[in-house]
């Protein structure tokens, strides 16, 4: 099936779409719930005000991301790693990070 420059909502359910090709789309607003998105491609996408619950990201990779005012809650960091970040503002538990790093830093260099 192919859609081009259509107008309509679509209500997709218990749909095999794997494989789908989505260029130039406009999605915003929509509801994915029980949705397989696993080994999926995103390029060049806007997720600006999405809510992402109950969400398996094991394996998953970001690269040249804005993360400004991200929040998140209850999450699981383990094995992650991060380079080459900005984290001017970034709080753990309210704590800053640079303060963080700071202090482990120093830590280091007194062992």
């Amino acid at each position: 099936m192919k859609l081009h420059q259509q107008h309509e909502r679509l209500e997709v359910t218990v749909c095999d779409a794997s494989g789908s090709v989505f260029d130039d789309v406009n999605l915003s607003g929509s509801v994915f719930h029980n949705v397989n998105l696993s080994g999926c491609s995103y390029s060049d996408i806007n997720l600006s005000g999405a809510t992402v619950t109950n969400a398996n990201l094991t394996g998953w990779k970001v690269d040249d991301v804005n993360f400004a005012g991200l929040s998140m809650k209850k999450a699981s960091l383990r094995g992650a790693a991060f380079t080459e970040c900005n984290f001017d503002g970034a709080t753990i538990d309210g704590i800053a990070v640079s303060d963080l790093l700071e202090c482990w830093q120093k830590n280091k260099a007194a062992a």
